[in-house]
């Protein structure tokens, strides 16, 4: 927040994605941070995503962090950006933190684990409360949509389903609010998020008891994996629908 109240200058990165002081400024404190506490434990950021898959293979356990996910919504002084740390075990997120900071709020949770919602979570004068996905009504569906990338192939998924009100957010949050049953569906059916942009969404919402699951051909499929070669997260659909 101190970026954004003291001025700060965007550039762009090969896939013209936008990057911020903020962004690396967050990234290394969080560097740091799970280096102290979490000696051992391998890292993936999405300011310091080239590592080969060789290596990445042989982790069993890993943090996923993006020190700034939403740095569109940042850069155009929305408040909708989060920090976002997912801890990974063998191949899906186990834990999941996401931090609102324009809001005060910090959403953690992981599959088994349940979910929880903090306000005020700069000054960590909140207590935490518990947070659930709400059972959809298949009649009047609330449905999140991304405020920076709408795509025809999305519109063309939610056709035939009943949909009374759609809700555009940026970045992570949209996971949270399906979590905290403020939506039920999160559809994204266009290519290019990376693990660190949906992990610890995901891990949150799996503890609220929803869950994140991939999408072909506009058919739910399998739970998303993480640390993949590729580390994309393809098309994939967020519900309040449980785990399998």
């Amino acid at each position: 927040m101190e970026v954004r109240r003291t001025g700060f200058t965007v550039q762009y990165k090969d896939d013209t994605s936008p990057l911020t002081r903020a962004d690396l400024a967050s990234n290394e404190t969080i560097l740091r941070g799970l280096a102290e506490r979490f000696p051992g434990v391998p890292v993936l950021s999405e300011e310091g995503a080239d590592i080969p898959v060789e290596t990445r293979r042989l982790w069993k356990r890993l943090f996923i962090v993006d020190p700034l996910d939403g740095t569109k919504e940042f850069v155009k002084e929305l408040g909708e950006f989060c920090v976002c740390i997912a801890l990974a075990k063998d191949g899906f997120p186990a834990l999941g933190a996401v931090h609102v900071p324009a809001w005060g709020k910090t959403y953690v949770g992981g599959l088994g684990l349940g979910a929880f919602r903090r306000e005020n979570g700069d000054d960590k004068s909140g207590a935490w409360q518990a947070i659930a996905v709400r059972q959809p009504d298949e009649t009047a569906l609330t449905v999140l949509a991304s405020r920076s990338h709408p795509s025809p192939e999305t519109e063309a998924f939610l056709a035939d389903k009943r949909v009374a009100e759609r809700i555009t957010a940026g970045s992570a949050l949209k996971f949270c609010l399906v979590a905290e049953g403020k939506a039920d569906l999160y559809p994204r059916l266009s290519v290019g998020m990376r693990e660190w942009d949906t992990a610890a969404g995901q891990a949150v919402l799996e503890g609220a008891g929803g869950s994140v699951v991939s999408l072909a051909d506009g058919h739910p499929g399998e739970r998303l994996a993480v640390n993949k070669p590729d580390l994309l997260s393809g098309t994939f659909l967020a519900s309040a629908t449980p785990t399998r």
